[in-house]
């Protein structure tokens, strides 16, 4: 029993020195030390948040001020494109009156000028044929002998019996009536007409193209007339007649030089009339056989207007 007691107080006197042990504060030293180390990695925490937050203050307001010098440029460059596109209306409003008073004295020098070719070569035939008639006469006079050439007079220089002097009164026939009036020539008559077309006389320069296309039908120059017998008609907002006059240039001349210009203004008549698909079908025409021209670029400029595109959608 009391081995007992005594060996309860050991376990005692043990579990005491252990608890001691285990819950006795830390020396002051260490935990001091503990203390600091963290303080100064808080302090270091707080420095580094500091900073970050001074770069960040520092790139933001960066960022306003580059955001802003963008909107300046944004705006100056609206400007700059509002002025522009003001300026590009004017210019292609300028421009399309310039290029179709350009076009229409384009066109008529060009029809002079085809007008001077034709004449030229009339004139250069005309030179031939007469270098063939002196040829004629200088073979005749060659081939014919001097006693031949005298054989009309008498030995003594008298005219022979029979022979007509040409001074005396009343020999030979009497011009004395006046001839009948020539026509008027082909090349007269169309440049006459293309003065009138010119000089917005369109009703004589319709009956002179008219006139023209009924006596000289083959001629060069015929498609010509036949080609602003239909510009009269557009002129005078008689866009059906107009096309009937086109569509003969196309027709009956597919060599002539107006093909392009009658199919070109054919479409353009066919839009005045409503008739969108016929025009539209007509101006892709001009641009695909006639590329690089003059009518080409204007078909282009028409469907541009419409909205149409330059080629056929597949």
């Amino acid at each position: 029993m009391r081995t007992r007691w005594i060996l309860l107080a050991l376990a005692a006197m043990f579990l005491g020195a252990m608890g001691g042990a285990i819950f006795a504060p830390q020396p002051a030293g260490a935990v001091n030390k503990d203390m600091i180390e963290l303080q100064q990695q808080v302090s270091q925490l707080l420095q580094g948040q500091q900073d970050l937050r001074s770069d960040l203050d520092s790139n933001t307001a960066t960022l306003k001020t580059l955001v802003q010098q963008s909107l300046d440029s944004v705006n100056q460059l609206s400007g700059q494109m509002g002025t522009l596109q003001k300026t590009v209306q004017e210019v292609q409003a300028n421009t399309g009156s310039s290029i179709s008073s350009m076009t229409q004295q384009t066109q008529g020098i060009s029809d002079n000028v085809q007008d001077v070719q034709a004449r030229v070569a009339k004139l250069s035939q005309q030179m031939t044929d007469i270098q063939n008639l002196l040829q004629s006469i200088d073979a005749r006079v060659a081939g014919n002998s001097p006693a031949g050439a005298s054989s009309d007079a008498s030995p003594s220089g008298a005219p022979a019996p029979g022979a007509e002097n040409p001074e005396t009164p009343g020999a030979g026939p009497d011009n004395s009536a006046s001839a009948p009036m020539a026509p008027i020539s082909a090349d007269t008559l169309y440049r006459n007409a293309l003065r009138d077309y010119n000089s917005a006389n369109y009703t004589l320069a319709r009956q002179e193209f008219s006139d023209y296309l009924k006596n000289f039908p083959q001629n060069d120059l015929a498609s010509n007339a036949q080609f602003y017998l239909g510009e009269i008609y557009y002129a005078q907002n008689n866009f059906k007649s107009a096309i009937a006059s086109y569509d003969k240039v196309l027709a009956n001349y597919p060599k002539s030089f107006k093909q392009g210009a009658s199919l070109l203004k054919k479409g353009m008549a066919e839009l005045e009339l409503g008739l969108k698909a016929s025009g539209t079908r007509d101006l892709r025409e001009v641009v695909h056989r006639f590329p690089e021209s003059d009518e080409a670029r204007r078909a282009e400029e028409q469907l541009h207007q419409i909205g149409a595109a330059t080629a056929a959608p597949r």
